[in-house]
């Protein structure tokens, strides 16, 4: 069934500029028209009283319009606190980049009461590339993410909430979904905008750091390339030192810059966190995200979970270089990249380095 089979939205916001045109149309006949009228007679009157009419029939057109749209969407999405559904404010994002720990803290969320981790859903990566990568330059009313932003958000949003309650069942309306979507924050904005009551985490992570675990993640022998051989029966494409670490230094540039604007924008529950300060002090870098995210949580169950996936606690079979987990040591770009990479990092990142480590590392 389609989210909207007809062009309600759309009919909605041409009532509203109708209605707007109509109201503007009353007040410059009333204001060419200045001369008192006797008690007990009324101001309106032919072209006026026409407009009037209209402006009526607009407002009550869009009422009826707009709450035809609020129903489908609720009965569509199962929003709004409906059984099977997830209340949008309950949802909490987690945008950034890859290799910034988000996998790390996820886990560690994922083990509080009530808490349910989606993992990589991409759906920022769907709008995202569409409007800021393949098509920025397309705006016009021909564009499927062009013309008036309120024909098209409510379907984003629509999307969105019906997707989570078709595809994660178990993340009931009391609890909460915690998306870690670090490769779709390119999409963040406009999520953010779809669903404003929804929570926000930005984590952000040195940039220099990041190009090194992508550069070590394109080892011959590294889990990616592992995965692709389990997966496709090939290695991934070899490239040079030097290109993986340009490469992946824009792409970290243009996912973080997307996430950062949508934190900036985001008027709700929201959280900035280094992984360097959730490194060095987990416990009250995740307690500082609860309390900024208004989420309760039992003490004791926050410890649990920190402990539980503490760096300490990872399998030594599971942590090196070439694995998922490598490092885990803030810093660390020093020994891995050479002068000439730091130098491509830190000349394409330097507003974001400026702003998140202006001292360099702490």
């Amino acid at each position: 069934m389609p989210v909207f089979e007809n062009r309600v939205p759309l009919r909605v916001v041409q009532g509203i500029k109708a209605f707007s045109r109509t109201r503007r149309g009353v007040a410059n006949d009333e204001a060419a028209d200045p001369s008192p009228k006797p008690p007990g007679t009324s101001k309106v009157s032919g072209q006026t009283g026409a407009r009037v009419r209209k402006l009526k029939q607009a407002r009550r057109r869009v009422a009826r319009e707009g709450r035809a749209v609020l129903a489908r969407v609720r009965r569509l999405v199962g929003g709004g606190g409906e059984a099977g559904g997830i209340r949008p404010e309950n949802i909490v994002w987690i945008f950034g980049s890859a290799r910034t720990g988000s996998t790390w803290l996820a886990s560690m969320m994922e083990e509080l009461k009530g808490h349910t981790v989606w993992r990589e859903p991409l759906v920022g990566a769907l709008f995202g590339n569409l409007y800021y990568v393949r098509a920025p330059h397309r705006r016009g009313g021909n564009f499927i993410l062009g013309g008036e932003r309120e024909t098209w958000l409510p379907a984003v949003r629509a999307f969105v909430l019906q997707i989570v309650r078709l595809k994660r069942p178990d993340a009931t309306d009391n609890g909460y979904l915690v998306i870690k979507e670090p490769n779709g924050s390119i999409g963040a904005p406009l999520l953010m905008e779809a669903l404003p009551e929804s929570r926000m985490i930005l984590l952000v992570r040195d940039p220099r750091d990041v190009a090194a675990s992508h550069l070590d993640s394109s080892s011959e022998d590294s889990w990616r390339n592992r995965n692709l051989f389990e997966k496709l029966g090939e290695s991934g494409p070899s490239r040079s030192p030097d290109v993986v670490v340009e490469e992946s230094t824009r792409g970290f540039l243009q996912s973080m810059g997307n996430a950062k604007q949508a934190y900036d924008a985001h008027e709700g529950r929201k959280v900035l966190v280094r992984y360097e300060d959730l490194r060095e002090d987990t416990l009250g870098t995740m307690q500082r995200i609860y309390s900024a995210l208004e989420i309760p949580l039992e003490q004791k169950d926050l410890w649990r979970a920190v402990e539980k996936h503490s760096w300490e606690n990872i399998p030594e079979e599971q942590k090196g270089e070439g694995k998922f987990y490598r490092k885990a040591s803030p810093g660390a770009w020093r020994e891995d990249l050479t002068p000439e990479q730091v130098e491509t990092v830190e000349r394409i990142t330097a507003p974001l380095l400026r702003e998140f480590y202006p001292n360099g590392m702490p």
